[in-house]
C-alpha cells in the first residue's frame, strides 16, 4: 500500500501546480462572491450545471477552483470541494448523501469533532450508527450486508494511533456496494485512499496541507463515478437522477447540489490561497516530519518515566507494529500520544505546532 513513495514527485508537481508560468507566479485571489454573465443563455448554462464557471462564492470561485484541482490531482481524484473546515467537508459529505434512516458504519476511534457530527447532530436527523475497532471484520461485515449507505474511517486514528488495514476496508465496502469516506489528514501523500478504491477522500486542510496555523479549511476529494457505479444499487436511489445527469462527476454534483448549495459550508478565497503557499512544502515537511516522529517516539520510550507510556506504532510493542512496517512504510502522520496514568490521562502530542 504505497509503500514507494515518490516525494520530489511531489515536490515538482505542487511548487509547479501552485506556482503560474506566465504572468503572476502567486495564485490569484479572487474575492468576489458574485460574478455577472454574459448573457442569459451563459448563466442558464451556469445554472444548469452545463457551463463551468462560477456561479455564486457559496458554491466555489475561481482560488477555490485552483486548489481543489491541486489537491484532486494529488490525491488521484476526479475533482474536490474546497470548504470552510475540514468538519465543513465531512458535514458536506454526509448530508449529502444520508438521510433520515440510514445508517453510518464508522470504523476506529475518531477525531472528536467526527464523533460529535456522527453520534449527536447526524442523530438529531435521524442517521443512526455503529462503533467497531479497525480489526472488527465480523461487524463491519454484517452492516455491510444489510445494506448500510457509508463507511467512514480515519486513515490513522485520531488519537488512538490504530492502523486499519485500509485495503482489506476498502474492497468490502466495494463489495458489498457502499460509499467509504476516508479522512486523510493525518496522512496526505503517504496514503491515497482513492488510487486503492475508496469513493471519497476529506481532509483538515488547516493542519498538515497548509502546515503554518494561518488557513482554516478543508477539502474533500472525489473518485470518478463508472457507468456501471455501485451509486446505481437501488439504497442510493433518491440520487440516480444526479448520476445518471452527471456521469463521472456526479459525486461533485451530489455535494454541491444537496448539500454545499443550501448549507453554505463554503471556503474563502483568502484561506484557499494560502493553503496553496502551504501546498508547496508538503512533501517536505510530510517526508521530515515522520522520520522525525519515529525518533521522537524511540527516545521518549526509553527515556520516560515510570507509569508514564508512548504509544506509536512505529515501536514494537505497539499492537500495530506489523502494518506499520508493512502498510506505512512512509509513516502514519505527526502525532504520537503520551499516557501520563492521572486525571489529565491521554495527552495528544504533535511533531509539528500547528497540529
Amino acid at each position: 500500500m504505497n509503500k514507494n513513495i515518490d516525494f520530489d514527485y511531489f515536490n515538482t508537481l505542487l511548487v509547479q501546480s501552485v506556482g503560474n508560468r506566465v504572468g503572476a507566479i502567486a495564485p490569484t485571489i479572487t474575492p468576489s462572491a458574485s460574478f455577472g454573465y454574459e448573457d442569459a443563455q451563459q448563466a442558464e448554462g451556469i445554472f444548469a450545471g452545463d457551463v463551468n464557471l462560477p456561479l455564486y462564492a457559496r458554491v466555489g470561485n475561481p482560488t477555490n477552483a485552483k486548489l481543489e484541482s491541486i489537491v484532486a490531482d494529488m490525491e488521484g481524484g476526479l475533482g474536490a470541494i474546497a470548504t470552510s473546515s475540514g468538519m465543513g467537508a465531512l458535514s458536506m459529505v454526509t448530508t449529502a448523501i444520508l438521510g433520515s434512516g440510514d445508517e453510518i458504519l464508522c470504523i476506529g476511534g475518531f477525531f472528536g469533532g467526527t464523533y460529535s457530527l456522527v453520534n449527536e447532530t447526524m442523530k438529531r436527523f435521524g442517521v443512526s450508527n455503529s462503533f467497531c475497532d479497525v480489526d472488527d471484520y465480523a461487524h463491519i461485515e454484517d452492516r455491510l450486508k444489510s445494506g448500510i449507505k457509508m463507511v467512514i474511517i480515519e486513515s490513522v486514528g485520531n488519537p488512538s494511533l490504530r492502523l486499519p488495514k485500509l485495503q482489506e476496508i476498502i474492497d468490502l465496502c466495494n463489495k458489498y456496494e457502499t460509499i467509504i469516506v476516508i479522512d486523510n489528514t493525518a496522512t496526505p501523500i503517504l496514503i491515497r485512499p482513492l488510487t486503492m478504491g475508496a469513493d471519497i477522500v476529506v481532509h483538515s486542510s488547516t493542519k498538515n496541507m497548509s502546515g503554518h496555523s494561518s488557513a482554516l479549511g478543508g477539502i474533500a476529494v472525489f473518485r470518478a463515478v463508472q457507468e456501471d457505479d455501485k451509486l446505481l444499487n437501488p439504497k442510493y436511489a433518491d440520487m440516480h437522477k444526479i448520476v445518471k445527469k452527471m456521469g463521472k462527476k456526479a459525486l461533485v454534483a451530489i455535494c454541491k447540489k444537496r448539500a454545499m448549495r443550501d448549507m453554505g459550508m463554503s471556503a474563502n478565497a483568502f484561506g484557499s490561497f494560502m493553503t496553496m503557499i502551504g501546498l508547496e512544502t508538503l512533501a517536505l515537511r510530510v517526508e521530515r516530519v515522520n522520520k522525525s516522529v519515529e525518533m521522537v517516539a524511540d527516545i521518549l520510550d526509553t527515556n520516560l518515566p515510570d507509569g508514564v507510556t508512548i504509544n506509536h506504532p512505529s515501536l514494537k510493542e505497539n499492537p500495530d507494529y506489523e502494518i506499520y512496517k508493512s502498510d506505512f512504510a512512509n509513516g502514519c502522520g505527526p502525532l504520537l500520544t503520551i499516557d501520563c496514568g492521572t486525571k489529565i490521562g491521554l495527552l495528544s502530542y504533535s511533531i509539528v505546532s500547528n497540529w
